[in-house]
């Protein structure tokens, strides 16, 4: 069987703060973590109904950060239906939101960066610990994996994730440039490695016509080729394919629509994989990522030029009708 692991990185917007009041708290929620809309919600409570309907294991790496200017419960909005749905929890952290928490940034240090390698090791290690312990009191079980927000991890994130106690991270993009990860990591690791005391798990990626790689993330792909990926996976045995999205992408955020091509999307990918042969849909908690034998060699999904002619027809029209999430 190959685990496919369906992530969806759950974050509050710092780039629709305004004023930092409750009313502006719960304008960010209904806009990044409900998705609520005219035709009804398409974040965090509509995916787990779909996964439920489908019989899908998924994993939500949650953000605790905007505790520091909003408070614990706001991430209990948060893990609150995710726990009553039994679906799996782990961490995530935007850095970000220390430069907008002003004196409430933890750090002794009080540096402030956009992403977690704009930080020595110690930083990081106190951040972590924060994040970790932020979540935990939201009602989370004690996290065994973790994801930076933006990609944005070094060798000292893992060193410090292994630090704190955390084993699994899943920051590498090997379909991303390295302005995005700065893990010592280039794009031919597609499989999870060990490295610096923690297993790496990178996001899934196709071939491009050009040569290069595109990552899967459920905006990036089409549902053929997320799908023909990872059949791929299947038939070339890799034990895992990881799939990414975010509580938000089902919709354009500011207009607060449902972006249909995309919720069709998702909604096929979810349905396709609740009944296909020899794969099966996992977590962290109960079946977390193994690593390969070591002397695989995976290969992506080979370009198609009648698929990558889809996609770009497609998110053209999604562009077109719906604009960006």
């Amino acid at each position: 069987m190959t685990s496919v692991y369906i992530t969806i990185d759950n974050e509050y917007s710092s780039g629709l703060v305004s004023d930092l009041s409750d009313a502006d708290r719960r304008d960010n929620f209904a806009r990044s973590i409900a998705c609520l809309t005219p035709d009804g919600p398409a974040g965090i409570t509509h995916k787990l109904a779909m996964f439920k309907r489908h019989g899908i294991r998924a994993v939500f790496f949650v953000d605790p950060m905007p505790a520091l200017i909003w408070g614990v419960a706001a991430i209990e909005d948060v893990v609150a239906p995710i726990i009553e749905a039994g679906q799996d929890i782990q961490l995530h952290c935007h850095t970000e939101w220390l430069g907008i928490a002003g004196d409430a940034n933890p750090l002794s240090s009080k540096r402030t960066g956009q992403n977690l390698f704009d930080f020595p090791f110690e930083d990081q290690c106190q951040i972590l610990d924060y994040a970790r312990g932020t979540l935990i009191a939201a009602g989370a079980p004690r996290p065994v994996a973790f994801r930076a927000g933006n990609y944005g991890a070094n060798d000292d994130t893992l060193r410090a994730l292994a630090a704190i106690g955390i084993r699994y991270d899943s920051s590498h993009c090997p379909a991303l440039p390295q302005t995005r990860s700065r893990l010592s990591l280039g794009p031919e690791t597609r499989d999870p490695v060990l490295l610096n005391g923690v297993i790496e798990v990178p996001i899934g990626s196709i071939g491009k016509l050009d040569g290069g790689q595109r990552h899967a993330q459920i905006t990036a792909l089409t549902l053929n080729e997320m799908l023909a990926a990872i059949r791929h996976a299947r038939d070339t045995q890799r034990p895992n394919f990881t799939l990414v999205t975010h509580s938000f992408e089902l919709i354009n955020r500011r207009k607060q629509a449902v972006n249909w091509i995309v919720r069709r999307r998702f909604e096929g990918l979810c349905r396709k994989l609740g009944m296909a042969p020899g794969i099966s849909t996992d977590n962290y908690r109960d079946t977390p990522p193994i690593l390969p034998n070591p002397h695989a060699h995976s290969e992506p999904l080979p370009a198609s030029a009648l698929r990558t002619g889809q996609r770009l027809a497609e998110q053209l029209l999604s562009n077109t009708l719906y604009g960006a999430t």
